[in-house]
């Protein structure tokens, strides 16, 4: 522990964040840089407890408890505040393969599972990690490692999103052959389509794409599995493969006017408008001058409003069906688990400053889309609350006199995703369990010997860093699978 009364002599810096009306203009990041002294100051914070929950990486009811890759935090931290950059870096590289993604996405259950926690604000773990990744990109220290032996090996990876990268490059230092496959033109999957440029600029995944192929990673894009290269094939060219497809299907709403012109899912919109800025699509699906609204929460949905805000909308609200969270913890809700309390995405905070006030709605059920000449116009709305019933799930029950009707120009679904698209797992012979997600193992091999799943599409959506994770272990499992039970891989 660098400094022990850190945690006492500094607080937490506040996100240093572009002015919302400024950053509303542009598509840049919204983040700016720290001064060393600062980070360092926040580094200091860091207790080094005996007993440290930030990287547990555990599920308590089903909320995170600390890092699901077991970021060694309180080691960084220290080193960070010692100025010691290049071995926090190191530190940092053990057990993360893209730490400018999380440093940049990722919500944190670090911090919510932070001691000084507890009655204190946390350690900003996240934006040392992001700084510590950076610096290394800087000056420098962040190069290809290629293997300095090859196993005779190759595996096929199926996906490029974050499960599919981390197995790869987990997969590539073990020194086998590793082929990406990736259907859409761009390696990344969500991180270039799925997150929109101000939380994630395209050139920073570019990057590491970069790095990877350095390394001898062999990415193919425009290539459909199941439809350009059968799954046959692949299992007979490669020693293992690994699906890591994500989970794609949308939730939708199944209302009265749900067909009408204007009501779009959430993520073709943000896929469309991605796209667009890269200059690989003439049109894309505009809220310029439209009355918006936004059926979800969840980062796809804040997404969604910070997207639509750039555009240009006229409005913009955004309908829960869950009630609005507590200001501080709940009884039920005790540390170490993720804190589910109320806050301000970048997008809410940007609606605030354009009109005033969070545009959330709160326990709002859609009712039905009308249209004219088949294109929506109103949404109508009828208020909500939660029964528990005696068997304890919670039930939904309308509240009778309460609907009311929004104009709706734009209708943006973002009510999270069901599962993967059977046709690849099906493809492969892979059993798929009652949500429609790739069954496997412990070793997460599926019910088709040779090959294995990861990330969302085995698990269910989940977040960035739990994609890193599976295919970080699956990549391990790969490797003992292929070298008759030893890997030179680590277990987390």
């Amino acid at each position: 522990m660098g400094k022990p009364t850190g945690f006492m002599e500094f607080g937490r810096e506040p996100a240093h964040v572009r002015p919302p009306l400024e950053r509303v203009k542009d598509w840049a990041e919204t983040h700016p840089g720290y001064e060393e002294k600062t980070l360092r100051e926040q580094g200091a914070r860091c207790m080094d407890c005996g007993t440290p929950y930030c990287h547990t990486g555990a599920l308590v009811n089903g909320l995170a408890m600390g890092c699901p890759i077991h970021n060694l935090i309180p080691e960084w931290n220290d080193l960070v505040y010692r100025g010691q950059w290049r071995e926090a870096l190191i530190r940092l590289q053990k057990t993360n393969n893209f730490p400018e993604f999380t440093g940049r996405v990722c919500p944190a259950p670090c911090e919510g599972s932070c001691t000084l926690g507890i009655n204190q604000p946390a350690v900003t773990i996240k934006t040392i990690e992001n700084e510590i990744i950076e610096r290394g990109f800087l000056e420098g220290w962040v190069v290809p490692e290629p293997p300095l032996a090859r196993t005779g090996m190759k595996v096929a990876v199926v996906g490029s999103g974050p499960a599919g990268l981390s197995a790869a490059a987990q997969l590539n230092k073990a020194g086998h052959e590793v082929t990406v496959y990736e259907r859409d033109d761009r390696i990344g999957g969500l991180l270039v389509y799925g997150i929109p440029n101000m939380k994630l600029d395209k050139s920073v995944v570019e990057r590491r794409v970069k790095l990877l192929e350095a390394e001898g990673i062999h990415f193919v894009t425009g290539t459909a599995v199941g439809r350009d290269v059968e799954a046959e094939q692949l299992i007979k060219d490669f020693d293992a493969v690994v699906l890591a497809t994500g989970s794609t299907i949308p939730r939708d709403l199944n209302v009265e006017g749900r067909e009408l012109t204007g009501v779009h899912y959430a993520m073709d919109f943000l896929v469309a408008n991605t796209k667009a800025l890269l200059g690989q699509s003439a049109t894309h699906l505009s809220a310029a001058g439209k009355n918006v609204i936004v059926i979800g929460g969840g980062d796809t949905g804040t997404d969604c409003v910070g997207t639509a805000i750039r555009q240009g909308a006229k409005s913009v609200v955004q309908l829960e069906i869950l009630p609005k969270p507590p200001d501080t913890r709940a009884g039920d809700n005790p540390w170490p688990q993720w804190p589910k309390v109320y806050k301000l995405d970048y997008g809410q905070e940007e609606a605030a400053a354009l009109w005033g006030a969070d545009p959330r709605r709160y326990l709002l059920n859609t009712k039905r889309l009308i249209g004219e000449a088949g294109a929506v116009t109103t949404i109508e709305t009828v208020e909500i609350e939660w029964i528990h019933t005696p068997g304890g799930r919670p039930e939904m029950r309308e509240c009778p006199g309460t609907e009311k009707s929004l104009p709706a120009d734009l209708v943006l679904i973002a009510m999270g995703f069901v599962g993967p698209e059977p046709a690849l797992p099906t493809a492969f012979g892979c059993k798929l369990d009652h949500r429609g997600n790739i069954v496997h193992d412990d070793d997460f091999m599926t019910t088709t010997p040779g090959v294995f799943s990861a990330g969302d599409c085995s698990r269910g959506q989940s977040l960035v860093v739990w994609a890193i994770n599976e295919g970080r272990l699956a990549a391990r499992a790969v490797d003992r699978y292929l070298m008759f039970g030893e890997s030179v891989l680590p277990d987390y």
